[in-house]
């Protein structure tokens, strides 16, 4: 029970890595908050959470700073605190860089990256007014690190790990640490509904032979968001199966 009593946020909880996040900071002890756009997915994820540590679903757009604040608003009058946040909420899309709609562009960038900005933001916030020493766990993607995606996507997901760094450093006074999970080619819905032909073709380039599981990335995010790793801070934690090194 390494969350034992911690109020953790889990952002774009509703399927994927960020349900099997949710649903295993639960396990270790976590009062889960659920959020996503999708409220029924989000329900689900915490369907199984045990009663006594009041698990909640939140429909909430990460991309809308009010929204935001009303959500830890809303989690530190019911809980008191906010002890771990984990900014998984992802979009992606398919547009070449000369035919990406600048609506295409703002959507994916402000989901990926400024969601990840108002959320750290407001954990600062309420972690250093009540002089909580928690965490921050972001993450990114392995086209972070080789520009392989789309131009926004690769784009808003290396500002993740800048981001990281610097909220890092300046944060670590406070003993508020900030890590960064990496995430290579995961088997989530989202992948499983790609041709089969870009199945095959990513699978052979991941040097371990296949795609990732959501739960090896959900423990990485334990480890990160636990005492497990009380000396870490500002780091980019690859989980790729050796496909691209940070």
């Amino acid at each position: 029970m390494r969350l034992a009593g911690k109020v953790a946020l889990v952002t774009g909880a509703g399927q994927g890595i960020g349900r099997s996040i949710a649903r295993l900071f639960a396990e270790e002890g976590a009062t889960v908050v659920a959020i996503d756009l999708d409220l029924e997915a989000a329900q689900t994820t915490i369907s199984t959470a045990p009663e006594a540590q009041q698990c909640a679903a939140r429909k909430v757009d990460v991309s809308s700073s009010a929204a935001v604040q009303a959500l830890f608003a809303e989690t530190v009058e019911r809980h008191g605190r906010v002890d771990i946040v984990v900014n998984n909420a992802g979009v992606g899309a398919v547009d070449t860089l000369a035919q990406t709609p600048d609506e295409n562009w703002a959507k994916v960038i402000g989901v990926n990256l400024t969601g990840a900005f108002y959320l750290c933001r407001e954990a600062a916030r309420s972690m250093q007014a009540v002089g909580n020493r928690g965490a921050i766990v972001n993450v990114s993607s392995t086209s972070a690190l080789n520009g392989e995606g789309p131009a926004h996507y690769c784009a808003s997901k290396a500002g993740v790990m800048g981001l990281t760094r610097s909220i890092a450093r300046e944060l670590a006074p406070t003993g508020i640490r900030v890590n960064t999970v990496v995430p290579g080619p995961t088997n989530t819905p989202m992948m499983q509904g790609i041709p089969e032909e870009w199945s095959e073709a990513i699978v052979k380039s991941v040097p371990l032979g296949r795609m990732g599981k959501p739960d090896e990335v959900a423990r990485v995010a334990l480890f990160l968001a636990s005492d497990d790793s009380a000396f870490i801070t500002g780091q980019n934690v690859a989980v790729n199966g050796g496909m691209a090194f940070i």
